[in-house]
């Protein structure tokens, strides 16, 4: 009898297709070393291939956006902001119906790859005297975006005008007049998905909110796939009666120093107590609860966010408080004491703010004040503490303002703006903060002699966009980063999980990305209907990718196991009938002939 042989391939790649025959069978029932190490292999590539996928889904689509995909939504947003409004426009798939899963929003991009987005200046509010121009200065805008968006999307594009800092110092009745200008002629001169309550002036409150939405979106934050890779958090879910609680991925904060003002968001996972009424009220205002999701009576989407802006505590505007302090001080002290300190150069105030030797004049004409640095980094921390108007009760920050506790052992913050122009333009250690070698480099910086630092600037030794203003003033603002974070927002000196950064995957993410994201967040339930199945069963479709991932080929190793068996059963059976057969008829010629059986190939 020859031999056969059974040819396996269940999903493997062509390299990996082998032979067997009956007689190493009994082998293979027990597997060898090299076998177990394929299949400890193959398990180890499909774990990998799944967090593979799983971080590719995070990085923002580069390609241009495909305006013939008829499934393809859009979405625009302006922000009206002080110095000038932009117009983003962003892109969607259809939703998958999943009730878990929220839109999957992009920056629409142009046929060069380039973001669809068009700045126009000066801010809406220069217009207040003048509201019935409102609509014709957002007219160019629209018009732009209307040029990028098939036209026969128009009508179902939904349209969000939100009005930030600017318009905020406006009177009530200024506000209102420019707002009803545009309610009233946009939607004649465009036919975009407009209502009343899509233009509003928005608070710094509802701002940091949209902000903190948008930069956890691009992170992947919002996908509570289960993933051994990403850090979790224990969240007692908003508005629950019984304090139910959920595990899921762990969101990041966001810190954003700019030159007026400084804020801070990050989730609040835990039921925070109050210790007085007073205390309740006052939170009530700085603590945002809200469901991303589309379902109201899910939970895996429902956050609880702090939020709180401080104007007057961004870089510059901190430097402009010192100065005036030090100019009052030094007028004060010059009365008493009958003397003309700072008033010439030849006896300048010693300011250990500024870089050693460096000579400035502030304040004006009239109280011109002349410096000159000492560059003392511990110093100038110390002349500074004062301004940031905190005190020793732990549940306040900056400028006595109420603060709930942050969890530093499993938390992660990303700072933005001056938090990274400080550690990046001119130290050149941008990324992930280190207290301890900031603070050396800071000090390093300051104490070095002003001329040696403009020579350094001029071989080009410090980032491209870093200019002599910045070099001038990086004691300063290095020593007001570190007081703001340390001493205002009481983060432990060995805090490891701040990173610093421009831009989140290379994209500089808006506000107005989780604008779009929770002002759309009910628009799911448009497609959820014809999904019924696809919906009712989201945790078994789950499910059964989780098994798929994990037991594919030990399922598909016990089928060919099975049917190896199977086989080996039938080739007995025809061995015992044949040789029946030759005892029986041994004389017969053709049956003894057609006993030699070719070799039989068996695909599975």
């Amino acid at each position: 009898m020859g031999e056969t042989k059974i040819s396996i391939s269940c999903l493997f790649p062509a390299s990996w297709h082998f032979s067997l025959s009956p007689v190493v069978l009994p082998r293979f029932l027990l597997p060898s070393f090299r076998q177990l190490l394929l299949l400890g292999l193959l398990y180890s590539w499909l774990r990998e291939d799944r967090h593979i996928h799983t971080r590719l889904g995070r990085v923002p689509d580069m390609e241009a956006t495909d305006t013939n995909n008829p499934n393809l939504n859009y979405g625009l947003v302006v922000d009206c902001g002080s110095s000038g409004s932009r117009v983003f426009v962003y892109t969607w798939p259809r939703h998958n119906g999943n009730p878990h899963e929220l839109l999957d929003i992009k920056q629409m991009r142009d046929k060069h790859r380039k973001p669809v987005v068009m700045k126009i200046k000066p801010g809406i509010s220069e217009y207040a005297s003048t509201p019935d121009k409102a609509s014709d200065y957002i007219s160019p805008l629209l018009s732009f975006a209307a040029q990028h968006i098939p036209k026969n999307k128009h009508q179902e594009t939904p349209l969000y005008i939100l009005c930030t800092a600017g318009m905020r110092v406006l009177p009530e009745s200024q506000q209102e007049a420019l707002l009803e200008d545009l309610r009233t002629d946009i939607p004649v001169n465009f036919n975009f998905l407009f209502s009343d309550s899509h233009v509003e002036v928005i608070s710094g409150k509802q701002e940091g909110v949209y902000a903190w939405i948008g930069i956890n979106f691009v992170l992947g934050r919002f996908n509570h796939v289960e993933d051994e890779h990403e850090a979790v958090v224990e969240v007692q879910v908003p508005g629950s009666d019984q304090q139910e609680t959920l595990v899921r991925k762990r969101t990041a904060g966001v810190l954003d120093m700019g030159g007026v003002s400084t804020q801070i968001a990050y989730e609040v996972p835990k039921t925070v107590s109050f210790a007085s009424p007073q205390q309740e009220e006052i939170a009530k205002n700085l603590l945002a609860e809200f469901n991303l999701g589309c379902d109201a009576h899910r939970t895996e989407h429902v956050y609880r966010v702090y939020v709180s802006t401080f104007l007057g505590f961004g870089g510059n505007a901190a430097r402009q408080r010192y100065e005036e302090n030090l100019i009052s001080t030094t007028q004060i002290q010059n009365k008493l004491l009958g003397q003309h300190q700072g008033e010439i150069a030849d006896s300048p105030i010693l300011d250990p703010c500024l870089p050693a030797d460096l000579q400035d004049e502030v304040g004006p004409q009239e109280q011109r004040v002349h410096l000159r640095g000492t560059g003392d980094f511990d110093r100038c921390r110390l002349l500074l503490q004062p301004f940031l108007n905190r005190t020793n009760d732990t549940s306040t920050s900056l400028n006595r303002v109420y603060q709930p506790p942050i969890d530093f052992t499993n938390s992660q913050f990303y700072g933005f703006s001056e938090f990274y122009y400080c550690t990046e333009d001119v130290l050149r250690m941008g990324g992930d903060y280190n207290s301890t070698k900031y603070s050396n480099a800071a000090k390093s910086y300051c104490a070095t002699q002003w001329k040696t630092l403009k020579e350094r600037f001029d071989r080009g030794l410090y980032a491209s966009h870093a200019d002599q203003h910045r070099l001038k003033y990086q004691c300063f603002k290095s020593a007001w980063m570190y007081e703001v974070l340390h001493s205002g927002f009481v983060f432990p000196a060995a805090y490891e999980n701040l990173r610093t950064a421009l831009l989140v995957y290379d994209k500089e993410v808006q506000w107005t990305l989780g604008a779009i994201l929770y002002r759309t967040r009910f628009l799911p339930l448009r497609d959820i209907p014809q999904e019924s199945l696809k919906g009712s069963h989201s945790h078994w479709h789950h499910s059964f990718s989780f098994m798929n991932n994990h037991y594919l080929f030990l399922a598909c190793f016990l089928v060919v196991v099975l049917s190896i068996l199977l086989y080996l059963l039938r080739l007995r059976r025809i061995h015992k009938r044949s040789t029946l057969l030759r005892g029986a008829s041994a004389s017969v010629q053709w049956l003894e002939e057609g006993l030699g059986s070719p070799d039989l190939p068996v695909t599975l």
